[in-house]
């Protein structure tokens, strides 16, 4: 789902919403999340799940092309953990 669909979701939903009004709301929530995970802070939705920051160790790879090693260092990355209303319906789904 692209953030353009997800506006027309709730748009529809909402009837009384413009879609430019609906679009500021999520941009200013994608931009709050965005805003705490890069000060390192943990951003939770209840029901949906939550966004943190973890710190990926330094390694070393081979390239499959060339053969040669290169160091990757150290770095942070996002990590989700869905909320169990939407895990439990996936396992569900891959147990049938």
């Amino acid at each position: 789902m692209l953030k353009k669909d997800l506006v027309n979701r709730v748009t529809t939903k909402l009837d009384g919403f413009l879609k430019k009004d609906v679009g500021y709301a999520v941009d200013i929530i994608l931009e709050n999340i965005s805003e705490a995970l890069s000060e390192g802070r943990r951003a939770e939705i209840r029901g949906f799940g939550s966004f943190s920051v973890r710190q990926r160790k330094a390694r070393s790879t081979k390239n499959p092309r060339t053969g040669k090693i290169m160091d990757i260092p150290a770095r942070n990355t996002v990590h989700f953990t869905m909320s169990k209303s939407i895990k439990e319906p996936l396992v569900k789904k891959q147990k049938d």
